[in-house]
């Protein structure tokens, strides 16, 4: 019942947004790339569990500056007394609360150099509170005040901070350029390795030296290349640090195996291994409020990064482990305790959603807190717990519910006024029978000022992965409303090896790439076209990235005559060469089941390369030069095949992006690009 209450007043709200006028009197119009850029980005909610404020970051974009800008913002845990801590020119990122909630520490490049600062929570100017010769990477804030943890890049051989800092202004000074290496990784997501490594140290509040507590490991912590301060917790008398690690040597770049490790935070004796991976992922440690229980997250097969994350719970600070959702077939996200410690809050993909759930730690039983949207950012205050929410229709606006149980309601409207001067497309799911008969999940988002008896040409979006997922989600990169804005019907499908429909579901893309999602989209497609009879089914183009790129070149040569034009973003066109090219090669041994010298057959099976000979669809490739996950390279042949076989192509390369577009005037050249390249073959 109250599930179905929360949806009703998802969709009441949704209604009522989209009805309203726009902002300042001025008509609202349709959706564009522009309209996402000026959309403020809500993260990172964090609240004390003792009191009732929280404060969060919002970004904005400065196209100036081609960039985002952070600052913190603060508000009571009912939506009330909003209002901005900080505005500095530097920005302001990840706040942590004192644990007596009278001040907020922070990140930030104030003084040229990102160090932690503090500001009180009722205002003034903030205080610099390290002051140390690298920059900080993360920050937490220990259960007694007294510490914080943070990262800072450095050899791991250093004798000091400073010594890391005298040997990166040596390698600076150096008229020679070459760089030596021993052992992968070389390179990692967007960076060439220098032999630094992420540490973890520990630094007093009122000052003093900072103590590496994972001096001379080999390894990075928080992991590279997007952990952050979730991957390690104070133990609960702050006296010892725990934190996920994959130490792994020379092994690192073909190995999933993370363990847990407690250190003293006075780094009187080294990280010691508290929880063994046994080859596999563990991540996210976080203490109970009575410090009897550690809860994290566990994998169980080494190798394979999309295998389900499980809520494993350690009674502390030596007892036994047990997992607590081996029953429940979903891969759980953050991880946060309840109050008395009866439950642990999480999110999870399900369904075309990313609802919040509650876990009950004495039976593993499952209750749905908050569904029917993607939620993110959980965090617990005094009487409430708060999380962000989005959905096709919104950006993330922060939620509350009551911990007693009620309805959650939404606590911020940042957006709201930009929300109501634009034009967005209704989205609604569906289903059909994909590959082996099984029930596939897909998402159909129309076009703005939508009229059923006209006819209107069709964006088919694939989505990367390949284990994700096409969910009620407001993204910044791949945005079904942009479409929608330009006058098209945006399709995503959720096929098999899409998360959120049971981990067998997922599994099933293993060794299977270009078959059982291919046939998924294949019928995926016919389903849409059938069930709605407003859309051109001779005017489709077909665009993807990553893996959504990988299949945009498989179906160039397998599935002839669906589309008029595709768009290939950063995807590969050889499997075999895209091992050898890639960095974190556990992932395609994995998906391959081996090496291309021990399983051949496995990389030529489903492989795009092959198929060339038979390309004709018009393509636009995209492809950037910081791209060490699908290289350049690929994308690069891609075109050059294209060209050479006479078919109708561009390439737009971006030379200082990495996997995804993230500069504002990159995103709004790359969406100017993929819009016009959609008009030119579907609405000439």
């Amino acid at each position: 019942m109250l599930s179905t209450m929360i949806t009703i007043c998802i969709l009441s709200l949704v209604i009522l947004v989209l009805a309203a006028p726009a902002g300042r009197g001025a008509a609202a119009h349709p959706f564009t790339v522009h309209d996402l850029l000026a959309m403020d980005r809500i993260s990172d909610p964090q609240a004390l569990p003792d009191g009732d404020q929280v404060v969060f970051c919002v970004r904005a974009t400065d196209l100036d500056a081609n960039k985002g800008h952070n600052d913190l913002w603060l508000m009571n845990a009912d939506g009330s007394g909003l209002r901005r801590l900080t505005n500095h020119p530097a920005g302001s990122s990840s706040p942590r609360f004192a644990p007596d909630g009278r001040s907020v520490y922070f990140l930030s490049s104030r003084t040229g150099s990102t160090q932690v600062w503090r500001i009180a929570t009722d205002g003034g100017e903030a205080e610099q509170i390290t002051d140390l010769p690298l920059d900080v990477g993360s920050l937490k804030v220990s259960p007694t005040g007294t510490h914080l943890a943070i990262s800072m890049e450095v050899f791991p051989d250093a004798e000091s901070l400073d010594d890391t800092k005298k040997r990166l202004d040596e390698m600076k000074g150096r008229k020679a350029t070459g760089q030596v290496f021993e052992q992968l990784f070389i390179r990692h997501w967007d960076t060439w390795k220098d032999g630094r490594r992420s540490h973890l140290f520990v630094v007093p509040t009122i000052g003093g030296d900072a103590v590496n507590v994972m001096r001379g490991m080999d390894a990075d912590g928080p992991p590279k290349p997007f952990g952050g301060d979730e991957e390690c917790a104070f133990t609960p008398d702050g006296k010892s640090l725990v934190f996920a690690c994959r130490n792994k040597g020379s092994e690192e770049a073909w190995s999933t195996h993370f363990d847990l490790y407690v250190v003293p935070i006075d780094g009187s004796a080294a990280p010691k291994i508290i929880v063994d991976g046994k080859g596999a992922v563990v991540t996210s440690p976080v203490f109970s409020h009575d410090g009897r229980t550690l809860a994290f997250g566990a994998m169980a097969r080494p190798g394979y990064e999309a295998d389900r994350v499980r809520i494993a719970l350690k009674s502390w600070p030596s007892g036994e482990t047990r997992i607590l959702t081996e029953d429940w077939d979903r891969s759980v996200g953050s991880l946060v305790w309840s109050h008395d410690d009866a439950e642990i809050y999480t999110t999870a993909d399900e369904m075309g959603y990313h609802p919040l759930f509650a876990v009950d730690v004495a039976t593993g039983n499952v209750r749905t807190v908050f569904g029917k949207a993607k939620v993110t950012g959980i965090t617990l205050a005094r009487d409430r717990l708060v999380f962000g929410v989005c959905h096709h229709q919104s950006p993330v606006e922060l939620h509350a519910i009551q911990h007693r149980g009620g309805e959650a309601q939404p606590i911020t409207g940042i957006n709201a006024d930009k929300v109501a001067a634009v034009k967005m497309g209704l989205s609604e799911q569906f289903t059909f029978k994909g590959w082996n008969d099984e029930t596939v999940h897909a998402w159909v988002v129309k076009p703005v000022d939508f009229d059923p008896s006209r006819k209107y040409p069709v964006a088919f979006l694939i989505h990367g992965g390949p284990q994700g997922s096409f969910g009620s989600d407001f993204h910044y990169r791949w945005n079904p409303q942009v479409y929608a804005g330009a006058g098209y019907a945006a399709i995503m499908i959720d096929f098999h090896g899409s998360t959120g429909y049971g981990q067998a579901f997922t599994d099933a893309i293993n060794h299977h790439w270009g078959d059982r999602p291919f046939e998924d989209l294949q019928k995926g497609l016919a389903a849409a076209l059938k069930r709605h009879k407003w859309m051109d089914g001779k005017c489709v183009g077909a665009l993807g990235a990553s893996y959504g790129g990988y299949m945009i070149n498989w179906i160039a040569g397998n599935w002839k005559g669906a589309f008029k034009c595709a768009i290939c973003h950063d995807g590969n066109i050889d499997e075999r060469m895209a091992y050898y090219d890639t960095e974190e090669i556990w992932f395609p041994e994995w998906e391959r089941g081996g090496t291309p010298w021990d399983v051949p057959e496995a990389y030529t099976a489903h492989n795009p390369i092959d198929h060339v000979q038979k390309w004709d669809t018009p393509t636009l490739v995209i492809h950037s030069g910081k791209d060490y996950r699908v290289v350049d390279t690929q994308g690069i042949s891609t075109f050059t095949a294209l060209q050479r076989r006479g078919v109708a192509s561009k390439l737009l390369y971006f030379p200082d992006e990495n996997h995804w577009v993230l500069k504002p005037h990159n995103s709004i050249q790359w969406h100017d690009e993929v819009i016009g390249w959609l008009d030119r073959w579907l609405k000439a």
